[in-house]
């Protein structure tokens, strides 16, 4: 299925796929749950004791000529989601959820479609970048771009640089229709792609874009040294960069809107630059960002006094057993809370009774989110440790690296 979704040579050929397993080990009694599994012409199965039938099946798919020249078909083919994959992504993002843009935000979708149909129009290409704190609308702008760009046609993908963002947005969109998923990528799948192979990249939390994209598990011949950011660049007409600057979470990690720009300089591309501190989601708080900011020394001349803000509440606790008994007072009033910490604790693997309380304050002791990509012990896996709710029968307050609903700060 990947394969007809991805690999052009194969978009209007679709009976040339088939799938097929032998088990030439297995007898039929061996593995007698899988016949129960539905068949198709993706997942035909025969064990060792239909090796007659196996050897048929393959002569009725595989033609007697020599198949050289159709490799060498498949192995030159563009690599570019499927006019029946944007139909689905069409349906699954567009029509599942119904965005409203605000001004910045309707901005910054206009000047993307505007860059797309330029680039269309005049065969050229170049860099837009939307930069906005937390809750500004940047993924609502993502997921707008990808449903209607699919719902055109256009060949589109969306990728990040977070695990966990990348799995829970393939969860949501593609909870229906489980090819949808292929269209949520990571910045590092892009090193070897066809260079203005697809019309637009989406690139969500770009703040969180490496220097290169080799780890310790890249092979070395697959090792070029190029900065992450031109190969992200290269792989589409439209680049499109989403990101909070303030929001790196790891050393390495070099998106800013100064490093792209001077990447799309490097490569002789125009960029255009859209800002989103205009806009801020219901139930936040820009004084509080800004209050924050300037604790921290990233803008302004040094921290402030807290002046307060009707629609929003901050508290200093003196301990965190205090502070974790007043965020279970709104708990048993309905509300969402979660405790943050950050990354000066160890992180251990999950125990066969729960997980290890890595986190300790004096006599208070918490553990991590589970570290597992799979629920464990009633707490979520690690992709969706921000996004579900661990079973409270088995799991006290878990230390969660993201608190995407109310936060007491201690």
């Amino acid at each position: 299925m990947h394969l007809a979704d991805f690999v052009a040579a194969l978009e209007e050929h679709p009976d040339w796929l088939a799938g097929v397993a032998y088990l030439h080990n297995a007898t039929d009694q061996d593995v007698d749950g899988l016949w129960a599994l539905p068949a198709s012409d993706h997942s035909r199965m025969f064990t060792g004791q239909r090796r007659a039938g196996f050897v048929d099946y393959l002569r009725s798919r595989l033609a007697s000529a020599p198949g050289a020249a159709v490799a060498d078909q498949l192995l030159s083919s563009a690599i570019r989601p499927s006019k029946q994959l944007l139909k689905l992504a069409a349906e699954e993002v567009q029509s599942r959820e119904q965005f409203v843009l605000l001004d910045e935000q309707a901005t910054a979708y206009s000047l993307v479609m505007r860059a797309v149909e330029r680039a269309r129009r005049a065969d050229s290409k170049e860099v837009i970048i939307v930069s906005g704190g937390p809750g500004s609308g940047k993924s609502v702008i993502a997921l707008s771009l990808l449903g209607e760009l699919s719902r055109q046609g256009r060949t589109v993908l969306h990728a990040t640089g977070s695990s966990a963002f990348t799995q829970t947005l393939r969860k949501v969109a593609g909870r229906r229709q489980p090819r949808v998923r292929g269209m949520f990528k990571y910045f590092n799948q892009f090193v070897d792609a066809e260079k203005n192979g697809i019309d637009v990249l989406v690139l969500d939390e770009a703040h969180r874009i490496r220097e290169t994209s080799a780890n310790r598990y890249t092979a070395a011949a697959r090792r070029t040294g190029r900065p992450q950011v031109e190969e992200l660049i290269d792989a589409a007409r439209v680049p499109v960069f989403l990101l909070d600057e303030h929001q790196v979470v790891r050393p390495g990690e070099i998106g800013t809107v100064a490093d792209i720009r001077d990447a799309a300089t490097r490569l002789h591309l125009p960029t255009r630059e859209v800002s989103l501190d205009g806009q801020f989601r219901c139930g936040g708080s820009r004084a509080y960002e800004h209050w924050v900011l300037r604790f921290l020394g990233l803008e302004g001349d040094g921290p402030v006094a807290w002046e307060g803000d009707e629609h929003f509440e901050l508290e200093v606790a003196d301990t965190p057993s205090a502070m974790e008994q007043h965020m279970r007072t709104f708990l048993e009033r309905g509300y969402g809370a979660r405790l943050a910490a950050g990354y000066c604790w160890k992180w251990s693997d999950p125990v066969p009774g729960g997980l290890v309380a890595d986190v300790q304050i004096g006599d208070w002791k918490r553990a991590w989110n589970n570290k597992k990509a799979s629920s464990h012990a009633g707490a979520p896996g690690t992709p969706f440790s921000a996004s579900d709710r661990p079973d409270s029968s088995r799991s006290a307050v878990s230390i969660r690296h993201r608190a995407p609903s109310m936060t007491t700060q201690v």
